[in-house]
């Protein structure tokens, strides 16, 4: 390559990256998953403490270890006879009562790892502690199968962090952080340089700026911005990002995986009310998403789903708040989901180092997201699924 046409096109990368757009090709595989269903994943950045999310409202310790930030036994919303909900989710509960929400508790996996970064990477990478995986667990579910030509991207990040589980390998990655409709139309002018191509790196650099510049105006043409809905999605970045979500949804374009962050909930230190309008911010807007996508017809083909690196330590520290922890319960949100608690409490009175004791692997929810939802064979996993989606 030229000198020239390397300094003039190795700005190609750059820009796009400034744009909010990133997107890497894709190989050409056959698309034998259901791979018309999206999963919405929603990323609780920092680690949410899960008990006072799914409160063990009869177990005195959790009262005793917890002297200014346990949920009061009058405040919970009491489902079974030992555990309830936080009150910040009482929207959610026409979902819970018609088993289109599923609780998976004590979610954890063999010897945790307590750092931010490690702890998103194993979740992100569905590795063990001790293996460093690059490519994310969706992004290896794609290697087995992929969308076909139709989909407007394999996946799409709404929020301002990395995408995660669909992050690796060659895979078109749309992540839109900013102005929806300004990126849209950057992405749209986007057009391959007229200079002769002088090596096989100028070439794929420019295949990289036209497959942009197509998922890009697959996204436009369904003008997603005019899509005219009312529904009460909050203010909030969440809300925003819910909101974008179903206009994508709803106005047909068609995407396996859309990305969501809610960041916040490292609560180290005065944990509430923080904590509680976090779970409302959340519990607001997956209500809102879910009442929109049953009245387009959309709520079988949609699961939402948590995750984030790990829990909280149960014991309240000296700043009213929580350490780093294991173990937390994760929530779906679906019209094909099986609702219901699934898993176990991790006892209280049954600790490693003060931390709670995993119960379900995180491995488990994916193998129910693989082959339950998207019916693939996911070789990769070899945990059973939980049996959450019919």
């Amino acid at each position: 390559m030229k000198r020239r046409d390397f300094l003039k096109y190795s700005l190609v990368v750059p820009t796009v990256t400034r744009s909010g757009l990133d997107l890497l090709t894709s190989p050409a595989h056959s698309a034998t998953g259901n791979w018309d269903r999206t999963v919405v994943l929603v990323e609780l950045k920092g680690g949410n403490d899960g008990l006072n999310t799914v409160v063990p409202f009869t177990d005195q310790k959790y009262y005793d270890i917890r002297p200014t930030l346990a949920i009061p036994r009058d405040k919970v919303l009491k489902k079974t006879d030992k555990l309830g909900f936080n009150p910040a989710f009482a929207p959610l509960m026409p979902l819970w009562e018609s088993k289109q929400m599923a609780v998976v508790l004590g979610v954890g996996y063999p010897h945790p790892n307590l750092s931010h970064f490690r702890g998103i990477n194993i979740w992100n990478s569905a590795s063990d502690a001790e293996t460093f995986l690059e490519n994310g667990w969706i992004a290896r579910l794609f290697e087995e199968s992929m969308p076909g030509s139709s989909f407007a991207a394999e996946g799409i990040n709404l929020a301002h962090n990395p995408a995660g589980a669909v992050e690796g390998g060659k895979f078109r990655v749309i992540t839109l952080e900013k102005r929806l409709d300004k990126l849209l139309r950057q992405a749209g002018r986007i057009q391959p340089g007229d200079a002769p191509m002088a090596s096989s790196a100028m070439t794929h650099i420019l295949k990289q700026r036209r497959d942009l510049r197509g998922a890009a105006d697959n996204i436009i043409a369904k003008q997603i911005e005019k899509v005219d809905f009312s529904a009460d999605f909050s203010s909030s970045k969440l809300g925003t990002q819910f909101a974008t979500a179903a206009r994508l949804l709803v106005s047909g374009v068609k995407v396996p995986v859309i990305k969501l962050t809610i960041g916040k909930f490292d609560t180290h230190a005065g944990q509430e009310p923080l904590h509680a309008g976090l779970l409302s911010d959340i519990a607001t807007n997956v209500a809102a998403f879910a009442k929109l996508m049953k009245a387009k017809s959309l709520w079988g083909k949609v699961t939402v789903m948590s995750y984030s690196e790990f829990g909280r330590r149960p014991y309240e520290n000296n700043s009213k708040g929580t350490d780093h922890g294991t173990v937390a319960p994760h929530f779906l949100f679906g019209g094909k989901v099986n609702g219901g608690f699934y898993g176990e409490q991790s006892p209280l009175n049954d600790l490693d180092n003060q931390n709670l004791k995993y119960r379900v692997h995180i491995r488990e929810i994916y193998a129910s997201v693989a082959r339950e939802w998207w019916g693939l064979n996911a070789g990769f996993i070899k945990d059973k699924p939980l049996g959450l989606f019919s």
